[in-house]
This record gives structure tokens, C-alpha cells and sequence, in this order.
């Protein structure tokens, strides 16, 4: 793994705990030798993590429609910016410039970004690692979510095996690290 695609908030959120433990993860990141590929914006946790990144010798990549570069503020200080025509091009571009992924908190679009790259390993579209970064356990209400649909007989124990969740910078780059793909033969319990 030598790239991590970085989903987060636009909003820093109201825990200072969110803006420190990003920043943790960040310089973690960096002096590891890894690359964040990102939405591109200077705002809220995905500036947080791209300047600590950056702060610590890290390169940072931006993917970010055009669309948004005026209303998202795009960060002007990163490695490289790319600009794609739609989010649908954005999250594509991110997907192919990653190794693994990590969803710090965020918002409905941090949402949206996780799921589908869950519902992608899943069905065996990618075998990356996916890391949740479960800051003030942020994620917990989503992992029980995940634990449902299980107990409920809507999805199989797979999304377990593929979630890495930690709230330790290194702990979560390590379950990262050593994660081996293993995902059942069929999402599907009936067949």
C-alpha cells in the first residue's frame, strides 16, 4: 500500500477531537511514506489531514470536479490538483489512484464514498483495505448499522472481514497493512 484515498468532512464537526486525531492520522501517514489522494477541498477535515500530510513531507493529490473548485475552496497548496468533469469521474479517479481507503468523519458524501467502495470489495470489484478512523467512536451508530443488516439476513458476515475500524492512527494503518481479502464466494445467502 503506498496510496490511501481519504474520505472526510468539509466541516471540521463541533469535537475538537476530530481536527486532533486528524491530524495525528496525517502526520502518521506521512512519515510512513504513504500518499493521500483526496476530494481536493481546503476546507473542514479533508484540509486538516491534506496540510498534515503535506506539513509532514507527504504528498497530496486532489481530485475535484469543476464545478466545485470555487464552492468547495480548493486547497492550492497540494502536490497535484486534478480536475475531472463530474463526482461520478472524482470518485473513479480516486479509486484508480488507490492502494486502500480510510473514512475519517463526515458527512452524507463521506457516506456515500464508503459504502460504495464496501459494496465494491464486497462484490469483488476491488480487494483494497478499508479503513474506518472511528474518532469519539463517530462510526459506531454505522458499524451496529453493518452488524444489523447481518443479524437481520440482509448481508452476509463479509462487511465485517472488510471494515478495519480503529480510532488509533496506527492501529488503523496497520489492520491496513496486514489485510488479507477475504471475502465469501457469494454475497448472496440464498442461491
Amino acid at each position: 500500500m503506498k496510496s490511501i484515498c481519504v474520505f472526510a468532512g468539509s466541516n471540521l464537526g463541533n469535537n475538537p477531537e476530530f481536527k486532533e486525531k486528524t491530524q495525528e492520522l496525517g502526520k502518521v501517514i506521512a512519515e510512513k511514506g504513504f500518499s493521500i489522494i483526496f476530494g481536493g477541498s481546503r476546507n473542514g477535515l479533508m484540509g486538516v489531514i491534506a496540510n498534515e500530510v503535506l506539513k509532514n513531507g507527504g504528498k497530496v493529490i486532489g481530485i475535484m470536479p469543476r464545478g466545485l473548485i470555487k464552492g468547495e475552496n480548493v486547497h492550492s497548496h497540494i502536490t497535484q490538483l486534478v480536475e475531472v468533469d463530474t463526482m461520478h469521474e472524482r470518485k473513479a479517479k480516486m479509486s484508480e489512484l488507490a492502494d486502500g481507503y480510510i473514512a475519517l468523519p463526515g458527512g452524507l458524501g463521506t457516506f456515500e464514498e464508503l459504502f460504495e467502495v464496501l459494496c465494491w470489495a464486497q462484490i469483488g470489484i476491488h480487494k483494497k483495505p478499508i479503513g474506518v478512523f472511528n474518532i469519539n467512536s463517530y462510526y459506531d451508530p454505522f458499524l451496529n448499522l453493518v452488524s444489523h443488516s447481518i443479524q437481520s439476513g440482509f448481508s452476509n458476515d463479509a462487511p465485517k472481514r472488510i471494515i478495519n475500524s480503529s480510532s488509533e492512527p496506527e492501529t488503523l494503518l496497520s489492520m491496513m497493512m496486514n489485510y488479507v481479502p477475504n471475502i465469501a464466494d457469494y454475497k448472496w445467502k440464498q442461491q
